[in-house]
C-alpha cells in the first residue's frame, strides 16, 4: 500500500475509450494463459456509436490513477432492458452492473468498485451485479476455475486474486457459469447413440446445416429461438432487432455451415446449435495484431480452421418443447452431427460447451451424458447499494 492518493477519473470520447482499452490490454498481457484480442474489436464494444447494446443501455468508464500513473479501470452500466426482467431471474428494477474490472492492488480495486457503485446509486440503482463486461451476452462473470489454460473466444480470463478483492468489498455469489470440455474424437455413449438413431428414423425431424446463402434470415431464426428458449433463464436479456443484425454481421466470418445446425419438426424451426472455431488460437500466435502480417494468417485460418478447437456458445430449444423428451433428442442429434463434421472436415479434437448456468438442469444433464467435464467456472457477484 502507498500513501499516494488514488484518483478515479471518468473517461469518455474516442481518446478516453482508447486509454481504457489499452489499459485493459496491459493488464491482460500480465496474466498467464491470457489471449490478446483484436484492439479494434475491443474499442467497438465500448463505443456507444457502434455497439447496439447502448441503444438500451448507458455506461460510464473509469480509470484509476495514482501518482499520475494509470493503475486500474472499471465500467458501470445500466441495461434498461434488464430493469424490466422479473426479479426472480436475477435482474429487475434497480439492477446496475460493473465490468471491465482491473486493478494493480486491492486498494485500487476497492476504490474502483466504490466509484462504480456511486455512479449507479446516483441513478437510482439499488443493487449491483458484476463483473459483466459489458452486456450479459459479451463477457459475464469472473474466472474462478480454469486459470491453467487459455480461454476460448468470447470468454474472459482474470487473475485468481481478483476473487478475494471483490468478495472483501462485500460482494456475494449470485450465479455460477460453467463451461464443459469434451473430447470430440470419441464416440458418445451407447445411450446417446440410440437416442440419435431414433431421431434420425423419425420423419418429422430434420436437422440441417445453416444456409449461408440466406445467412441473415438464418441468424434471425436462430436468435428468435434463442430469445424464446432462454426467456426464463437467470440473467436473460432479450436481443433487440439491432443486436440481431449486429451479431449476424460480426459473426459471419466465423460461421461455417457444417458446424451450425437448425432442427426442424415438421418443417418448423424449433432448435439450434451454434458452433464456432476457436479463433483465440490464431490470435495468440499473432499476439492480437493484424499488422503487418497477422491479417494474412487470420484470413487463411478463417477460411479453413484446420485443427481448431470448437466452442458451442449458444444452443436452444423452443420453450414449448423443453419439458419433452424431444428436446434432449434434438440436442443430442445436433451435437453428434456437428461432432462428426468438426472431426472429419477440420480435424478437430476438442470442444467446449458453455457457458451454462449451474442450475440449468437440462443442459447440465446433456453435458454430463456426453461425458464432458467442467473445465472453467465464472462467478457473477451481487451487492446491495
Amino acid at each position: 500500500m502507498t500513501n499516494e492518493k488514488i484518483v478515479i477519473e471518468p473517461v469518455s470520447g474516442k481518446k478516453g475509450r482508447a486509454q481504457f482499452v489499452d489499459l485493459g490490454r496491459r493488464f491482460a498481457a500480465q496474466v498467464p494463459n491470457s489471449v490478446p484480442q483484436l484492439r479494434s474489436e475491443q474499442l467497438e464494444l465500448v463505443d456507444p456509436d457502434r455497439n447496439p447494446f447502448f441503444g438500451h443501455a448507458e455506461a460510464q468508464l473509469f480509470i484509476a490513477r495514482r501518482g499520475g500513473e494509470a493503475v486500474g479501470r472499471i465500467s458501470a452500466q445500466i441495461d434498461h432492458l434488464a430493469l424490466a426482467i422479473p426479479v426472480e431471474q436475477g435482474m429487475g428494477p434497480g439492477t446496475g452492473m460493473f465490468g471491465y474490472f482491473d486493478a494493480v492492488d486491492e486498494e485500487v480495486g476497492k476504490a474502483l468498485l466504490a466509484a462504480a457503485e456511486g455512479w449507479l446509486r446516483e441513478r437510482g440503482m439499488t443493487h449491483v451485479l458484476g463483473p459483466i463486461s459489458m452486456s450479459i451476452w459479451e463477457e459475464p462473470g469472473l474466472l474462478v476455475k480454469g486459470h491453467d489454460h487459455s480461454p476460448t473466444m468470447m470468454m474472459g480470463h482474470h487473475p485468481p486474486h481478483y476473487r478475494a478483492w471483490i468478495e472483501a468489498a462485500g460482494y456475494e455469489k449470485a450465479k455460477s457459469l460453467l463451461t464443459y470440455d469434451l473430447d470430440i474424437t470419441q464416440e458418445f455413449p451407447p445411450l446417446v447413440q440410440r437416442i440419435v438413431q431414433s431421431g434420425e428414423r423419425n420423419p418429422r425431424i430434420t436437422v440441417r446445416p445453416v444456409d449461408l446463402a440466406n445467412y441473415q434470415s438464418e441468424m434471425e431464426i436462430i436468435l428468435t429461438i434463442l430469445n424464446d428458449a432462454w426467456s426464463t433463464n437467470w440473467g436473460f436479456v432479450p436481443f433487440t432487432p439491432e443486436e440481431v443484425a449486429y451479431a449476424g454481421k460480426k459473426m459471419r466470418p466465423i460461421i461455417h455451415a457444417p458446424l451450425n445446425r437448425i432442427a426442424e419438426v415438421e418443417g418448423r424451426p424449433v432448435a439450434f446449435m451454434m458452433t464456432i472455431p476457436d479463433m483465440n488460437a490464431v490470435l495468440k500466435d499473432i499476439r492480437g495484431k493484424l499488422f503487418p502480417f497477422g491479417w494474412i494468417r487470420l484470413l487463411r485460418w478463417l477460411k479453413k480452421p484446420t485443427g481448431a478447437d470448437m466452442r458451442v456458445p449458444l444452443m436452444g430449444v423452443l420453450k414449448e418443447f423443453q419439458n419433452s423428451r424431444l428436446a434432449s433428442q434434438l440436442a443430442f442429434m445436433m451435437i453428434e452431427s456437428i461432432r462428426q463434421e468438426a472431426t472429419r472436415r477440420y480435424g478437430s479434437k476438442r470442444g467446449e460447451i458453455g457457458w451454462i448456468l449451474e442450475d440449468n438442469r437440462g443442459m447440465v444433464a446433456i453435458a454430463e451424458t456426453i461425458d464432458s467435464r467442467i473445465n472453467r467456472e465464472y462467478l457473477i457477484y451481487r451487492r446491495d447499494l
